[in-house]
């Protein structure tokens, strides 16, 4: 695979050396500068490349090989009139990324929140620390912080009397953290959510149920992924973080069969996934090694991380990268054979990008300003061990298919 990090632009406290001395030949990141919806021009995005490339003679080279995300405007997802202008807006930033050679682009389809945890510091058994969402928490938000109209329908009765209890016994600087918390805008962008307006974003999505998203989704891509192709651009969602509805909003990019949906709503490879392995993962009903079985031809971009459940299953904390309820090698092990079967048929891109997603804040970095799950060393260290399984597992795959030596004999040996 390709080895990648996402990297959030000049701001970003993890250096570009850094993601050079990981291992990495290349960069993942977007221009967070530009507001949703206006195209992103040739040379705002030459001027990222450049200051990527800049050291490129004189130590290991980097290149900028997935865009990570061209966001998608509201007024898309909610299938405004006015969605005309912003999906002409993203065919125009499609082609500008093609002419300046960058043809992977990653998107996601969530409405209003595009990720949500309830702890960023979350202390795990080594010390380092992790991101976590807790369904009880989660109800408190919504409950007793933002009070949205009939939010009580969606939680067990358990939860939610227990989140009033848990509420009650909070101090307001609680409060306010977990408040922060959940309105967190994406890291690297300018973006961040406001109490006071942000029931206001949610009634905007009143009328819009799965299917109704769904098509909107579906729309979208029937008018881009042309372009796409054309271009030589290979677009890939991201799928639901966490994947099941929240807030009251729909989710729909949250199973397989999501996935197969999409894909063939427009069926060409210029349509196509992020398989991430953590969002997914965070499902048992999602058989992640055949989603790569069965769908790994739309795969364009791999987010390897693990997630574990709680005892609640709806709770889950980032794990290590080789442990939790992801089995790692059998995901890997089916990107690789993947991999070996578009060499074998000649098709482009046989390189799979991949970037370890999230990692522990640790070691120097718990002294240190990072943005949540983006800490060098726990990247730094989960990309280390997922190119030492990749390794194995490409070893192992082509002594498979390597004639068996002849084995010695004991006369042999005597001689």
């Amino acid at each position: 695979m390709l080895h990648t990090m996402r990297w959030f632009g000049p701001n970003d406290p993890v250096s570009l050396f850094a993601l050079r001395q990981a291992g990495c030949s290349g960069v993942v990141t977007a221009l967070h500068q530009i507001p949703v919806g206006q195209v992103w021009p040739v040379a705002e995005i030459q001027a990222r490349q450049q200051l990527i490339e800049a050291d490129n003679a004189q130590f290991s080279p980097l290149h900028w090989v997935v865009v990570e995300s061209l966001p998608v405007h509201e007024a898309i997802k909610k299938g405004l009139p006015a969605r005309t202008q912003y999906i002409e807006a993203y065919k125009e930033s499609i082609r500008n990324l093609a002419a300046c050679g960058i043809s992977t682009v990653c998107y996601n389809f969530m409405p209003v929140l595009d990720w949500s945890r309830t702890n960023l510091n979350y202390v795990m058994p080594d010390g380092s620390r992790a991101l976590r969402f807790v369904w009880q928490d989660f109800a408190l938000f919504d409950l007793c912080i933002l009070k949205r109209p009939g939010a009580e329908i969606d939680y067990e009765p358990a939860v939610a009397a227990a989140a009033r209890e848990q509420f009650a016994a909070m101090s307001a600087a609680e409060v306010a953290q977990l408040t922060n918390t959940v309105l967190l805008g994406l890291p690297g962008s300018e973006e961040a959510f406001e109490l006071a307006g942000f029931q206001n974003l949610l009634n905007e999505y009143a009328s819009i149920d799965a299917a109704a998203l769904r098509e909107n989704l579906y729309y979208f891509l029937r008018e881009v992924a042309p372009v796409a192709e054309e271009v030589g651009v290979t677009l890939c969602i991201h799928p639901d973080d966490p994947p099941f509805p929240l807030l009251g909003l729909p989710r729909v990019v949250s199973t397989e069969a999501d996935l197969l949906g999409l894909v063939q709503a427009y069926d060409s490879p210029a349509n196509g996934i992020t398989f991430c392995t953590g969002s997914l993962g965070v499902r048992p009903d999602n058989d992640l090694p055949g989603i790569v079985r069965r769908l790994g031809h739309r795969i364009h971009f791999v987010h390897l991380r693990a997630t574990k459940r709680e005892e609640n299953p709806r709770n889950f904390h980032e794990a290590d990268h080789l442990t939790g309820d992801v089995d790692m090698y059998a995901v890997v092990r089916e990107l690789v054979r993947e991999e070996l079967r578009r060499a074998q048929t000649g098709e482009g891109n046989a390189r799979l990008p991949m970037r370890p997603d999230h990692g522990h804040q640790m070691l120097d970095d718990l002294e240190k300003r990072t943005y949540p799950g983006y800490s060098a060393i726990g990247r730094l260290r989960g990309l280390a061990e997922l190119r030492g399984l990749e390794l194995g597992i490409r070893r192992s795959l082509e002594e498979q298919q390597q004639p068996a030596l002849p084995t010695a004999s004991a006369h042999t040996f005597a001689q």
